[in-house]
C-alpha cells in the first residue's frame, strides 16, 4: 500500500499538487482522471521519487520513501511515462534487459536473462525480440515497453497514458493485459487515463483530480456520476446505463432553432 499525504508540489511559483491525501490500495487498477494539467502525470512523478514534493510525506508498505535509496525504489516501484520513449535505433529484446538495471546494474545474470524471457512471452512479443522497435507498429512498441516494466519485476507499476496513439482494438487490448496483470500477477496498477470509460470498463477505483487537488475518489459506480463528472471535467456529461454498467456519452446539448414563417 502507498499513502500520500499532505503532498505538495509546485514549479516555481505554480502550485501543481495542493495537499494531496491518497491511498493506492493493493492488487487493483487505479485510474487517475482529470483534464490537462490536473496534475496526474506530476503526482506519478512524486508517487515515484522522480520529483521531489516540497511538503508530506509518502509511505511505501509503511516505510517512508524519502528514508530509501533510489535503486531500492526501483526494486519496487515502475513507472512508464510519455518522455520515456527512446530515440535511439534498439531491439525489443534490448528495451526489455533495460528493466532489469536496478537488480543488474548492467550486468545480466541466469536470473536476470529469465526475467526478460518471461517478460517477452508474458507480452506475446517473442517473435519481436530481434526487431527494431521503429520497425513495429503503435500497439507492438506499447507491448515491448510494457515487457520492459514487467521484466523489472516490482509490486507497483505507474503508467502514463498508455494508450495514448493507440487504436480502439490495441487499447482494450492493452488495458484487458493490465487486468491479467493484476490477478495473475498480483501487481498493483495506478493508471493515467483520459477516456472515462475506458476507466469505468477496466479500472477498480478512479481517483479525479483538478487543479492539483484530489476532487473525489471511488468505486466505479460512485464515480460514474454527471455531477463529479462535470465539475471535473467542466463539461455537460450525460451518464447512461448499457448492459448494466454506466457510460458516459461525450454530448453538446443542440439549440433549439425556431421556425419562423
Amino acid at each position: 500500500m502507498i499513502e500520500m499525504k499532505e503532498i505538495s508540489h509546485a514549479y516555481g511559483d505554480f502550485k501543481v499538487l495542493d495537499h494531496i491525501n491518497v491511498t493506492i490500495k493493493e492488487e487493483q487498477i487505479t485510474a487517475l482522471i482529470g483534464a490537462n494539467g490536473a496534475g496526474k502525470s506530476t503526482l506519478l512523478g512524486v508517487l515515484s521519487r522522480l520529483l521531489e514534493p516540497l511538503e508530506g510525506d509518502i509511505l511505501l508498505d509503511q516505510v517512508p520513501l524519502k528514508t530509501l535509496k533510489s535503486k531500492d525504489i526501483a526494486k519496487k516501484i515502475a513507472i512508464l511515462k510519455q518522455t520515456n520513449q527512446l530515440n535511439i535505433r534498439i531491439t525489443v529484446k534490448d528495451l526489455v534487459s533495460f528493466g532489469r538495471f536496478p537488480h543488474s546494474q548492467g550486468r545480466l545474470q541466469k536470473e536476470d536473462h529469465q526475467k526478460i524471457e518471461e517478460a517477452l512471452e508474458y507480452m506475446k512479443i517473442k517473435d519481436l525480440e530481434n526487431r527494431y522497435l521503429d520497425e513495429l507498429s503503435g500497439g507492438q512498441r506499447q507491448r515491448a515497453y510494457i515487457a520492459m516494466i514487467l521484466a523489472q519485476d516490482t509490486k507497483y507499476i505507474f503508467l502514463d497514458e498508455p494508450l495514448n496513439n493507440l487504436d480502439m482494438r490495441y487499447a482494450v487490448e492493452m488495458m484487458t493485459i493490465l487486468q491479467k496483470m493484476v490477478k495473475e500477477l498480483k501487481k498493483t496498477i495506478v493508471v493515467v487515463m483520459h477516456d472515462i470509460n475506458f476507466a469505468a470498463a477496466f479500472a477498480d477505483h478512479i481517483i479525479a483530480m483538478k487543479d492539483g487537488k484530489i476532487i473525489e475518489e471511488g468505486s466505479i459506480d460512485y464515480m460514474m456520476d454527471k455531477a463529479i463528472l462535470d465539475h471535473v471535467f467542466d463539461h455537460d456529461f450525460c451518464i447512461a446505463g448499457v448492459n448494466g454498467r454506466k457510460v458516459c456519452i461525450y454530448y453538446q446539448q443542440k439549440e433549439t432553432v425556431l421556425e419562423t414563417e
